[in-house]
């Protein structure tokens, strides 16, 4: 099963997206579901940005990365949030 972490990445702190990591990003949201497949989880972490304010909310600086992996690799960090 995998989960999805959507990270807020600062280009100002990391110019480079593909080096946004849950260590470094603004913030980190852990969507609340698992998925059985990288697809679905891609595309239900996406669906779940657009139906809250977290991508509606976004600096003009920050983007948006999700990230699909196993559950038990997720390593918070102090500013890992979940949102409900």
């Amino acid at each position: 099963m995998l989960t999805a972490l959507v990270l807020v990445c600062s280009l100002a702190i990391t110019p480079d997206l593909a080096a946004c990591d849950n260590t470094n990003a603004a913030d980190v949201i852990r969507v609340p579901a698992e998925f059985a497949s990288p697809v679905t989880c891609l595309m239900q972490a996406q669906a779940y940005v657009a139906a809250s304010t977290i991508g509606r909310e976004l600096a003009a600086d920050e983007r948006i990365k999700v990230v699909c992996t196993p559950k038990p690799t997720i390593v918070t960090t102090t500013r890992a949030m979940e949102v409900p």
